[in-house]
């Protein structure tokens, strides 16, 4: 049974003009894109998105850095969908990150790190409605 995970190319991926390699990796990987756009996130949407991580002394630079410019939230499916992405994508700091994941790939550093990545079933979920309406999402399409 597969499910669902979040992914988000931030503005850096977009700005470094590296959407088409980061979403060959994530084909590469395995994993079925059932929804996709670009989209430009605002302070309310961004603020939203991140509240989980209100209280943390990063939140207004992650806030501004995700809304400094287009990004690109993505839904893929797979069966272990978020463990095999969070793999996929590698360590949130690229200098821990794995060779060969997107992060060490891509990444600049911690705070500009390429791409988001649900961290549990139920997140993505949240993260998933976040972003796109049940008519947004392909199901069942064949590939």
């Amino acid at each position: 049974m597969s499910n669902r995970t979040l992914a988000i190319l931030k503005p850096d991926c977009v700005r470094k003009n590296l959407i088409g390699q980061v979403v060959a990796k994530i084909n590469e990987a395995g994993f079925k894109v059932v929804a996709m756009k670009m989209t430009h996130l605002t302070n309310e949407s961004a603020s939203g998105f991140y509240e989980v991580h209100k209280e943390r002394p990063f939140f207004g630079e992650l806030v501004e850095f995700m809304t400094s410019g287009p990004c690109v939230p993505i839904v893929l499916e797979k069966e272990n969908a978020v463990a095999d992405f969070r793999k996929t994508i590698g360590a949130t700091n690229p200098a821990n990150a794995e060779e060969g994941t997107i992060r060490k790939m891509y990444a600049d550093g911690i705070e500009q790190n390429i791409v988001h990545g649900s961290d549990s079933d139920e997140n993505a979920k949240i993260e998933i409605a976040h972003f796109f309406s049940r008519k947004e999402i392909l199901e069942n399409y064949g590939l």
